[in-house]
Order: C-alpha cells, then sequence, then structure tokens
C-alpha cells in the first residue's frame, strides 16, 4: 500500500459531508494516530500538496509514462501476493502483465498489457494476512505514511523488498524514483481534499474511509455488512 490521503489537510466545519460520531472500538491508540495525523497534515500542506498540484500540471502522458513506470517497479508484489493467496489464474496474468509492459511497454513507461486485456491488480502482504485469518488490529497512523493498522504496518517491509526500486544501486536514483511515487500517488487524489476538508471530523472520516477501504480489498469486495450500515467502497467514485 502506498501515502494516500493520509496527509491530506482538512478543517473542522460542519457539512453533509461528516464521519462517523462517536469513539471507534478499533482506534484505541486514537490520542496517538491524532498527534500523528497533525504532523502529517503540516508535512503535507508545507510540502507534499503544493508539489503535487504544481506536478498536475504537467502533460497528461508524461504523469501517465511515470505512473505506469513506478506501479511496473512495484508490480512484483502484486504477483508474489497473488500467489500467496492462492490467486493462480491472477498470478499467472499479472505475471504476463508484467513481462509485457517491460518488454513491450519500454520498462513500463506504457501499458499495452491493458489494451490486451490484462487489467491491473492490486496486492499486497497486508491482504495477504487478512486472508490468511489474520485481523487487521487497531487502527494505526504512521508518520509520513499514513493510515494503516497493527497489521498492515509491519507488511511495509515485505512490499519494500518486493519494490524493484530497492534494487537500484545509486542512492540518488533510488531515493528520486521514491520522491516521485509519493507525489505521484499524492496527485492522484488531490480529489479527495475537498471531502476531506468538508468533514466534521477529518481525522475520523480519514480513518473509517481507510478501514473500510482495506475492508473491501482484502475481502476483494464481498464484505458481510449489517443492515444499518451497508459497506461499500469508498473508492467506487
Amino acid at each position: 500500500p502506498a501515502t494516500s490521503i493520509a496527509g491530506s489537510p482538512g478543517t473542522a466545519q460542519a457539512t453533509t459531508v461528516t464521519a462517523a460520531a462517536g469513539p471507534s472500538t478499533a482506534d484505541r491508540f486514537e490520542r496517538f494516530n491524532r498527534s500523528v495525523y497533525a504532523f502529517n497534515t503540516g508535512l503535507d500542506r508545507a510540502i507534499v500538496r503544493p508539489v503535487a498540484r504544481g506536478y498536475a500540471h504537467l502533460p497528461g502522458p508524461i504523469r501517465s509514462g511515470v505512473g505506469n513506470f513506478l506501479g511496473n517497479l512495484a508490480y512484483p508484489n502484486t504477483i508474489l501476493n497473488d500467489f500467496l493467496q492462492g490467486k493462480w489464474q491472477d498470478g499467472a496474468r499479472d505475471l504476463a502483465r508484467f513481462a509485457i509492459n517491460s518488454v513491450a511497454g519500454v520498462g513500463g513507461l506504457m501499458d499495452p498489457a491493458t489494451r490486451a486485456g490484462l487489467v491491473r491488480n492490486d496486492e499486497d502482504f497486508g491482504q495477504t494476512l487478512g486472508k490468511w485469518g489474520v485481523p487487521s488490529g487497531p487502527y494505526l497512523m504512521l508518520p509520513i505514511l499514513g493510515p494503516s493498522t497493527l497489521r498492515d504496518a509491519p507488511t511495509w517491509g515485505v512490499d519494500y523488498l518486493t519494490d524493484l526500486r530497492t534494487y537500484i544501486d545509486t542512492d540518488a536514483v533510488s531515493g528520486g524514483l521514491t520522491v516521485l511515487r509519493v507525489v505521484d500517488t499524492r496527485t492522484d487524489v488531490l480529489v479527495a481534499d475537498a471531502a476531506v476538508e468538508q468533514a466534521f471530523d477529518p481525522y475520523a472520516f480519514v480513518r473509517d474511509a481507510y478501514l473500510q477501504r482495506r475492508e473491501y480489498k482484502v475481502h476483494d469486495g464481498d464484505v458481510p455488512s449489517s443492515p444499518e450500515e451497508p459497506l461499500e467502497d469508498p473508492a467506487a467514485d
């Protein structure tokens, strides 16, 4: 999983877009989490969001090429976790997708695999642990990295080891690609800023959206929900 709306800013304005009221039993570290969220938000406002807004003005083909390239470098993580979850057909298709984009797509800058019908999947080791029955545990806001859970936080190490950027010997290149990945990811979620800013409690809004989204992804969209509070994919729109 990459940095998303973790650092998105917000103001406590009461609007029609609100988070669930009352404390969450899944957020036993709430005091710590809110302090980290405030730090992340300050960092985002000062540095990350302004850079992302500037980056968003680059021509679309350039941003698409960068996103494709960075996504291809990280795609071995999806392939590995396909197989760890027993998704053999998905694993084979994703392996073919990676090979096609790496060769015919010039290192992943282009995406001929999608045009060939091999759609992009998104799997990580946190989802794999969830498939294996490991509970998510309490919500955890990580400095800089953003929303996570007690189950998902340690899996950043596995995701790091399966990202090809890790094996680039030149620190300047590896570091530059990491910064570019952060900016590219932040640009993708600029559209969520307004919803966060209008929420009565931006922290709770981000937390609840993240937890719902993770459950949706772990269960491949087949999430049991109560009649009173149906669980929907927060990214469906």
